[in-house]
């Protein structure tokens, strides 16, 4: 005996799904093309082959205003290597990054802290703490400029009122080096303050109303509570603040031009700069360039390395 069929529960055949889903996944992988393709011709164009060329040019002895090139090999490395000039940038680049990813990080935890509690006048005080990120780093450095100034900054007037005297900010490599990176912190500060406020407020708030029941004191509810909630966020800043240090210019060529003494403050993307463009050595450079680009891929690796062994 058949059984009649029952329109709309008709069996289909086991070909017709793997059809539609091969038919489907042809229409996703054309929508990824779309959407990505552009994109990875724009980063080919604009950030791969850059970086492809500079390494090509780190081997050639070249005036950047002339069309001819040596090819000198590793030459312009072994200068580097062997310079004490070099490894005089490489540690003020190496103080410079650490008190701006360090201070900038802590101050912008500590007045997301602050500020993420119900206080007057709260929102004004975020904006006042934000302003100085948009604004461009020259501008922020010509008004330091004025802030350090020994026979009428600032600092010179707070000193003086209080019986110190001001110091040679301008004459002095280390002072020099601590102003540059005072400024640049205030510059930074705004932008760590934001992403750590935004990650405050997405917390969990049952973990604080638990510690809060608990008699937790603050101190060791930020360490064991807080603190460990802001991981992942601390790891993102940690290394967009490390790549934005190392590419700090603007500041530097405003307020010291490198100096005190000629590289008193200069720092590694200082140094491609000033070797590129005023000394015309566009080779010597790109070979600094070179360095700078393995040592920022070596750190960000161990960051990342050490990221994942605590996940």
């Amino acid at each position: 005996m058949t059984t009649p069929a029952i329109p709309g529960l008709e069996t289909t055949t086991s070909d017709e799904p793997t059809k539609r889903s091969r038919s489907l996944n042809w229409r996703h992988i054309g929508l990824a093309a779309i959407l990505i393709v552009p994109n990875m011709i724009l980063l080919g164009l604009f950030t791969y082959r850059p970086l492809i060329d500079n390494f090509r040019i780190s081997f050639y002895n070249w005036n950047i205003s002339s069309p001819d090139m040596r090819f000198v090999g590793l030459g312009n490395y072994i200068e580097w290597f062997t310079d004490d000039t070099s490894w005089q940038i490489a540690r003020n680049t190496l103080i410079f990054t650490l008190v701006a990813v360090i201070g900038s990080m802590a101050l912008g935890l500590a007045l997301a802290l602050l500020l993420d509690q119900h206080l007057r006048a709260r929102n004004m005080v975020r904006t006042m703490v934000f302003a100085p990120y948009v604004i461009s780093g020259a501008a922020i450095g010509v008004a330091f400029q004025f802030v350090f100034d020994p026979g009428y900054g600032l600092v010179q007037d707070v000193l003086g009122r209080l019986g110190l005297d001001t110091p040679a900010f301008y004459q002095h490599s280390g002072w020099a080096l601590f102003m540059i990176t005072t400024t640049y912190v205030w510059k930074n500060l705004g932008y760590t303050f934001v992403i750590y406020l935004a990650a405050l407020q997405g917390r969990r708030s049952d973990l604080d109303e638990a510690a809060e029941i608990d008699g937790t004191p603050a101190w060791r509810k930020f360490w064991r509570v807080t603190l460990p909630q802001l991981k992942g966020t601390t790891f993102f800043l940690s290394v967009t603040v490390l790549l934005n240090s190392f590419q700090v210019f603007d500041i530097i060529q405003v307020m010291t031009e490198g100096g005190p003494f000629g590289t008193g403050t200069s720092t590694l993307i200082y140094q491609v700069y000033q070797e590129t463009f005023v000394n015309n050595r566009a080779g010597y450079g790109a070979a600094v360039a070179t360095i700078m680009f393995l040592i920022v891929l070596v750190v960000t690796l161990v960051q990342v390395k050490l990221q994942d062994k605590q996940d």
